[in-house]
């Protein structure tokens, strides 16, 4: 091991963070239908497709057991406005579970907007690539073998906990894509039950839900941009240019963890942060 090897072992997770956060920058820009070219989104038109007869059939069940429930003797029917009432609840019901990936999708492109505004007019990550300062590098040049061996340690260390948090970080992002892709395949199961009275706040909740992971990518992008504020607002650790290099490398590490800390429990919380801010 020699100094340079600490220095490209730095850079070496900084990397690995900023490719993880050009790579969220791409995931939450994408749309369902083109990711990994498309396939995932193909498998879940088929799922849905098979489960519409389900969806029927249960569209069909909780309708009738509306009917029952709320006109057992059948003298509402005498009234036009009340058979009205259940024909419509009946054919938006119906419509809803016959064109669901084409709400689902409307929905996600609706959000999509909003997210692709606030992108646009944060601008990019570039700013919020982290990188190592050279005056650290100078230092970490100029200490000598046995200062260098805590160096090495605080070196190890750091690294691999910015290596943890860049992988759980994509990890929640690719979830929300994979969550995107369950709700719209199982989309025609929770729609059916707008048919019925007693069923249909299953549905309502259904489409809030979804409505929430669509809207966490506005959310992520916003907690990306705050870390490129705070990576921007200058290089921590390096104030004090007469500090010995462990005490500046230390220093460096600890605030951009804490930094990094802050953007991976923002993105996690990505759909608590949602749902408080919209009653979801």
């Amino acid at each position: 091991m020699d100094d340079n090897w600490i220095v490209e072992n730095l850079e070496g997770a900084f990397a690995t963070w900023n490719s993880k956060l050009t790579e969220i920058w791409s995931l939450v820009s994408e749309t369902p239908q083109h990711f990994k070219g498309g396939t995932i989104w193909a498998l879940c038109q088929n799922i849905n497709t098979a489960l519409q007869a389900i969806g029927y059939g249960l569209l069909i069940l909780f309708f009738a057991v509306s009917i029952f429930r709320s006109t057992a003797n059948f003298q509402d029917f005498r009234r036009p406005e009340q058979a009205l009432r259940y024909f419509i609840r009946f054919v938006a019901a119906k419509t809803a579970v016959t064109y669901g990936m084409d709400i689902m999708t409307t929905l996600f492109t609706i959000c999509g907007g909003i997210v692709s505004a606030v992108a646009g007019n944060l601008g990019n990550l570039t700013g919020a690539s982290v990188a190592l300062p050279e005056e650290i590098k100078t230092a970490i040049d100029e200490v000598g073998f046995l200062a260098s061996i805590p160096l090495w340690l605080v070196t190890i260390l750091g690294s691999v906990f910015i290596t943890v948090l860049s992988f759980v970080m994509i990890l929640t992002v690719y979830s929300r894509f994979f969550r995107l892709y369950m709700y719209t395949a199982l989309a025609p199961i929770p729609l059916s039950t707008f048919a019925g009275d007693m069923t249909s706040n299953t549905g309502r909740t259904f489409i809030k839900s979804y409505l929430g992971v669509c809207m966490e990518g506005a959310v992520i992008v916003l907690a990306c941009m705050i870390f490129s504020a705070f990576v921007s607002g200058g290089s921590p650790g390096i104030a004090d240019p007469n500090a010995s290099a462990v005490t500046m490398v230390w220093s460096y590490l600890a605030e951009t963890i804490f930094n990094m800390l802050v953007l991976v429990g923002l993105v996690k919380g990505a759909d608590r942060i949602v749902k408080e801010m919209m009653a979801l």
